[in-house]
C-alpha cells in the first residue's frame, strides 16, 4: 500500500467516524458487540483442575465408539460343518516316508483340502470332523495300506468376524458378521462384554471374549475461537480423562494472532436449561496458568465442555472499520483514477487543442 493510499484510508475513516458521531449526538457508538467479556454469570467453583483431577464416571458406550474384541474361547456348537476358509489339523500315521501328512491344512475355495503330492486333494466342504476323518481315510487308502487318520478343527473363519475392531453404529449395535449384531449403547464395557457373550451362546459353546474401548469417539470437548469478524473456529477433541485447558490450547498450537487472553470454560448443566441459565461459566486466568504456573484455573475438561477463546477487541474493531471503509475507499479510488485519466489525456485540448507542435 502506497503512502497516498494510506492517507486516503485514514481520511475516509476520520470522515465517516465524525459523520457518525455528529448524527448520533450523545448516543454511544457500538461498532462491535461486547461479547469478548467473560459472561456475567461466571462464578468460581471447586472444580477438578491440574494437580487435583477427578476420575471420570464409568464410561458408557455410545456411537461412534470403536470397540476392540478379542476371542478368548471360541468353540462352535456341535456338530460343526466346516467351510472355506476354515482350517483343520491332520495327523496321519503309516504315510509314505517322503510324504508325511501332519499339520494345519486350510480349506481352499471350493471346499477342498490339498494333502500334497502324491495324495492330491479331498473335498470336505460342509462335513463334520468325524465325517472328514472317514473321507480322508477312504481317499488315502488309494495310496497307503493301513492309514491312521486323526482330525481336529484348526482356525475358524468365524473367529475373524468376532475378533478385531468394531464400530458402534448409529443404532447402538456392533456387527459380528454372520453372528448378527448386538445392542451395546448405554452399557459399560463389562455389560457390553456380557451382552456379546450371551448373544454368541446361540452359536458357540460357552464363549469367552475380552472387550475394550479402542477409540473414545463419543465423549468430546470443543474449543471455540472467535475470529475478529473473519469467522469463528470450532475444534473437536476426544476426552480421555486427563485434559486441561492448557492441553486444549496446546492442541491448537497456542493462541492465534486475533485471539485475546480472555478465556473461559462453558460447562453444560446436566438436565438442560431450566432456570434460564444453560451453562456453568469457569473463567480462566491465562497469564497465571502460563507465566506463573498457577493451576487454580487450569480446569480439568469434562465431556461436552466448551473452551471459549475471545477475540482481540482492537483487531475486531479494525476489521469492522475495514468492512465499512472498503466500499468508500474503492469508490474514491475509482474517482481519483478517473479524474487522473481525464486530466492526463484532455490537458492539451483544454489548452486550445490542436497539435502542440503547431503543424496544423
Amino acid at each position: 500500500m502506497t503512502q497516498t493510499q494510506q492517507d486516503r484510508r485514514i481520511a475516509v475513516a476520520l470522515f465517516l467516524l465524525g459523520a457518525t458521531l455528529s448524527s448520533m449526538g450523545c448516543h454511544a457508538v457500538q461498532l462491535h458487540k461486547p461479547n469478548n467479556d467473560v459472561p456475567a454469570q461466571a462464578i468460581p467453583c471447586d472444580c477438578p483442575r491440574e494437580l487435583n483431577k477427578a476420575i471420570l464416571p464409568t464410561y458408557m458406550i455410545e456411537p461412534p465408539d470403536i470397540l476392540l474384541i478379542d476371542a478368548v474361547r471360541i468353540v462352535p456348537r456341535a456338530p460343526y460343518h466346516v467351510r472355506s476358509p476354515d482350517s483343520i489339523i491332520l495327523d496321519v500315521r503309516n504315510t509314505l516316508a517322503e510324504a508325511p501328512i501332519q499339520g494345519v491344512y486350510p480349506i481352499e475355495p471350493g471346499g477342498r483340502v490339498n494333502l500334497g503330492p502324491p495324495y492330491g486333494a479331498v473335498n470336505v466342504e460342509g462335513l463334520t470332523v468325524s465325517e472328514i476323518q472317514v473321507r480322508v481315510m477312504d481317499h488315502l487308502k488309494q495310496f497307503l495300506r493301513e492309514p491312521e487318520v486323526s482330525v481336529s478343527l484348526g482356525e475358524l473363519a468365524s473367529l475373524q468376524q468376532i475378533a478385531g475392531e468394531h464400530l458402534v453404529g448409529p443404532d447402538g449395535r456392533v456387527t459380528l458378521g454372520s453372528y448378527g449384531s448386538v445392542h451395546v449403547v448405554g452399557m459399560t464395557v463389562e455389560q457390553a462384554r456380557q451382552a456379546i457373550e450371551i448373544h454368541l451362546t446361540q452359536y458357540l459353546e460357552n464363549p469367552e471374549i475380552s472387550l475394550n474401548v479402542f477409540a473414545y469417539n463419543s465423549k468430546v470437548y470443543y474449543v471455540i475461537t472467535e475470529g475478529a469478524g473473519q469467522g469463528d473456529g470450532v475444534f473437536r477433541f476426544p476426552v480421555t480423562g486427563n485434559e486441561t485447558v492448557l492441553d486444549a490450547i496446546a492442541q491448537l498450537q497456542g493462541l492465534g494472532p486475533v485471539s485475546s487472553k480472555k478465556i473461559w470454560v462453558a460447562r453444560p448443566k446436566p438436565g438442560g436449561c431450566k432456570d434460564g441459565s444453560c451453562d456453568q461459566i469457569l473463567p480462566v486466568d491465562w497469564t497465571r496458568i502460563t507465566a506463573c504456573g498457577d493451576p487454580a484455573t487450569n480446569y480439568q475438561l469434562m465431556p461436552g465442555d466448551r473452551v471459549f477463546v475471545a477475540e482481540d477487541k482492537l483487531i475486531a474493531l479494525d476489521s469492522s472499520l475495514a468492512k465499512i471503509i472498503a466500499p468508500f475507499e474503492r469508490v474514491a479510488g475509482f474517482s481519483l483514477l478517473g479524474v487522473g485519466v481525464v486530466t492526463r489525456f484532455s490537458g492539451p485540448v483544454l489548452r486550445g487543442g490542436g497539435n502542440p507542435n503547431g503543424t496544423f
